[in-house]
């Protein structure tokens, strides 16, 4: 998929920055920049199958809030959770900050290669499924390691849950997510341990 030409926010979209925008002042206007771009992005996915912001979308950004394209191209290029480039129908982000790389990460990045037909980070599969990226802390530390698809947080995976999931995604399905091994919320494994009472 290429830089397309042109690009213009359609309803959906419309619809959802007629609510972000009175959010800010008048001459602050600058500081939606971040929603713009993630409503960009996911109109993007909603209509290619590829969730990304392309510079030209970028520009329109610009031109909205009254900001030189240089500040939204800065913001765009800066946080992992803008793709400037093409991706896959599903983004695989793998966290390898140091909990998650304890606890199985290693295990977590494999699978999502053998079961993704991936090559490693940055490659997206022949098929256009899948892309894989490598994110820092998803803040998720207590149930790691964390595996995000999309905007979905999957927990406590291992090598089988993760190409559990990765087929469920081939098959067109959506596993809830959360924790793969039931953990409640971000409990203890085996369950909330509280007293029940003073003991002497």
């Amino acid at each position: 998929m290429s830089e397309p030409t042109s690009f213009e926010f359609d309803a959906a979209s419309e619809a959802q920055i007629a609510k972000i925008l009175p959010r800010y002042p008048a001459g602050k206007q600058a500081s939606a920049v971040m929603p713009l771009l993630y409503v960009a992005q996911k109109q993007m996915g909603r209509l290619t199958g590829s969730a990304w912001v392309p510079r030209v979308a970028m520009d329109v950004i610009a031109a909205r809030l009254g900001m030189a394209p240089m500040r939204v191209y800065e913001v765009a290029t800066f946080y992992f959770m803008y793709n400037t480039k093409p991706i896959g129908r599903y983004h695989l982000q793998v966290c390898g900050t140091t909990p998650c790389w304890l606890r199985g990460s290693d295990d977590v990045l494999r699978a999502c290669k053998d079961a993704g037909a991936l090559k490693g980070y940055g490659d997206t599969s022949a098929d256009g499924n899948f892309t894989l990226t490598e994110v820092e802390c998803l803040g998720g530390c207590v149930n790691a390691p964390i595996l995000q698809v999309d905007d979905d947080y999957y927990e406590d995976m291992d090598y089988d849950s993760t190409v559990k999931l990765i087929e469920a995604l081939k098959r067109g399905e959506r596993p809830k997510p959360g924790s793969m091994i039931g953990r409640q919320t971000s409990a203890p494994v085996g369950g909330p341990q509280v007293l029940n009472g003073a003991e002497d």
